[in-house]
């Protein structure tokens, strides 16, 4: 088959959304309940409880070193007080969609764990409010791999040849191979998921972060974060190479070389916790 027409099939299958991983019921429940201005906290943490293993998951990543609050996060509905829906709705996406991920997707998870510590310590250094939602987007950020090597698992073994064989860079093997990246895998899926905008923006353009337009230091502090969990080897993102940083988002972020030093130190000690 002509690589312009397997181009075309494999977008084709990305975007059959009917394909596309579905979340578990409790979570369009946990929707309807946020959607609804009389629902309470109790309400929804009673709902994401009714499934036991999806509870013990989401009290497990609440409780890590990445949103701030580590091992004093006892229930759902403390974790819904301290870090919002947003964050936990993250987390359940995060955790449902990994568990789709075969062996071959192995250090995905530790590198994605690692960018969303990174985005949430940069997040802080920089005094963003609520930095556990910067740490969602990094957690995020590598979704659109996950679904590829799950939905086509012959493309993933092409694009792992292609940076094996040809020591491209993985994003550069996906468009080769693909025609499109896994951020543009990214936005789809958070308009099938109908994510907020911040989480958008940090998903779909953490490559090209002076893209975005809405919610611009998401990207920026995701892009950050990457850069920093490859340049520490925090798992992998499928390549072992290490993109330069766009000049563009630390003058926009205001960072100056005294601020670089201090978020590289803290960077570094909050990978010490992983």
């Amino acid at each position: 088959m002509p690589e312009t027409d397997l181009r075309t099939e494999y977008k084709g299958r990305i975007l059959a959304v009917k394909d596309l991983p579905s979340l578990p019921s409790v979570l369009e429940e946990v929707n309807a309940l946020v959607e609804n201005p009389h629902s309470s906290t109790e309400q929804i943490s009673k709902v994401i409880a009714k499934d036991q293993v999806l509870s013990a998951k989401v009290l497990k990543m609440v409780n890590s070193p990445i949103y701030g609050f580590p091992g004093r996060i006892g229930s759902i509905q403390h974790a819904l007080v301290l870090l919002g829906f947003n964050v936990i709705r993250g987390i359940i996406i995060s955790t449902t969609v990994f568990d789709a991920m075969n062996t071959a997707m192995v250090g995905l998870w530790e590198h994605s764990q690692g960018c969303a510590l990174a985005s949430s310590t940069i997040a802080r250094a920089l005094g963003c409010k609520d930095p556990e939602e910067y740490a969602v987007a990094g957690l995020l950020h590598d979704i659109g791999k996950v679904v590829v090597a799950v939905q086509m698992p012959e493309a993933k073994a092409e694009i792992d040849a292609a940076v094996k064989d040809r020591d491209m860079r993985y994003i550069d093997a996906e468009k080769h191979i693909l025609g499109f990246s896994h951020d543009r895998v990214n936005l789809w899926l958070c308009n099938h998921w109908s994510l907020p905008p911040n989480l958008k923006e940090g998903l779909a353009y953490h490559h090209k972060p002076m893209s975005a337009s809405l919610y611009p230091k998401t990207a920026q502090i995701v892009h950050l974060a990457d850069f920093f969990t490859r340049l520490y080897e925090v798992g992998s993102g499928g390549d072992d190479q290490v993109s330069a940083v766009d000049p563009q988002v630390l003058r926009a972020l205001g960072v100056t070389a005294a601020l670089w030093e201090s978020i590289l130190d803290d960077v570094e000690a909050a990978f010490a916790d992983l």
